[in-house]
């Protein structure tokens, strides 16, 4: 695979810094059911590195001691972690709120098939990757028959309340482009999601987040070996607008690797950035609080800021979240 981070270390992205720490994003692992083309992670079923159980027991600690009020859980396929119920179980008995990235297929997998109920039980919001609402982009993206599957977990948790009003149950697709393009409008393709879901299979969902493909790892070395990288990186640079800095994903969050080491994003953590003065653990966070220091920036950071913006929780437009 070819290396991304020589070509987005030397950078010009403004200098921006932290403010309030309101979300801590945790990586579990890197195993996963599938292996899909745009994964900034390179995860898959063949990869083995998931948390210790010791680093997992950091979790509510540092939650407590910071007061944050989102938990983000991240992967690979999260709820592959063996631990992966029991911190959400503590998360929401502190009242905290808890985000599962789920890929959908996964609620088919052996040993998951609870797992739908599980989340509902819990009140945990599920963030769901569906690229298209089409077969055909989804299964190209993703792999044969993840569409089919996929639709079936939705309709699976629309069942259990997801998604419909007055339920309490949150239900947010995510949309990332095939190729090297920045996504649509996000207002006018939620719509359109809204209405070929509902329409074609009675799925309905709160809201569509479209994010744009990041220049690193799987994706990144896709570009450079179809020579273009340095396009898409103009692309992403041309777009860039000053108005998104005040509500990149990194101002609000730490993300936090397999092994309990912290960075400024999901993003940074793939490429191996740490924040700046050195690398910082889980544990830190016991004692310091981040607020006020800088972010480590590169290259990839205009993937936040082209366009209407990009973050976990979809378009900035401008800085606000739509």
């Amino acid at each position: 695979m070819h290396a991304t981070l020589p070509l987005l270390e030397v950078s010009d992205f403004p200098a921006i810094a932290r403010d309030t720490l309101t979300t801590l994003q945790v990586n579990l692992g890197y195993r996963c059911n599938q292996s899909c083309v745009h994964c900034h992670v390179n995860a898959g079923p063949t990869r083995k590195e998931m948390m210790s159980e010791a680093t997992l027991a950091l979790i509510p600690q540092v939650l407590r001691a910071r007061g944050i009020k989102t938990l983000d859980l991240t992967g690979g396929a999260p709820e592959l972690h063996g631990g992966f119920r029991a911190l959400v179980r503590s998360a929401n008995e502190m009242g905290v709120h808890v985000i599962d990235r789920c890929n959908l297929t996964i609620l088919f997998e052996p040993g998951q098939e609870d797992l739908a109920e599980f989340l509902a039980a819990h009140q945990v919001e599920v963030v769901a990757s569906l690229p298209c609402y089409s077969a055909d982009n989804v299964d190209k993206q993703r792999g044969k028959g993840v569409f089919d599957k996929s639709i079936a977990a939705l309709q699976k948790l629309n069942a259990l309340g997801y998604g419909r009003p007055g339920s309490g149950l949150t239900l947010n697709l995510v949309y990332n482009p095939q190729g090297p393009s920045l996504p649509p409008n996000q207002a006018t393709l939620e719509a359109a999601y809204k209405r070929e879901l509902f329409e074609h299979f009675g799925i309905v969902f709160n809201q569509l987040f479209a994010l744009a493909n990041m220049p690193i790892n799987r994706f990144g070395s896709w570009l450079i070996s179809k020579g273009q990288f340095n396009g898409y990186m103009t692309l992403l640079k041309n777009n860039h607008r000053n108005e998104n800095l005040a509500s990149v994903m990194c101002r609000s969050l730490v993300s936090v690797d397999w092994q309990g080491n912290l960075y400024d994003c999901d993003f940074n953590q793939q490429l191996g950035l740490n924040m700046p003065g050195g690398r910082r653990h889980l544990r830190d966070l016991l004692q310091s609080d981040p607020e006020g220091a800088p972010i480590r920036v590169a290259d990839h950071c205009f993937g936040c800021t082209a366009g209407c913006g990009s973050s976990c929780g979809g378009a900035l437009k401008g800085g606000e979240r739509t």
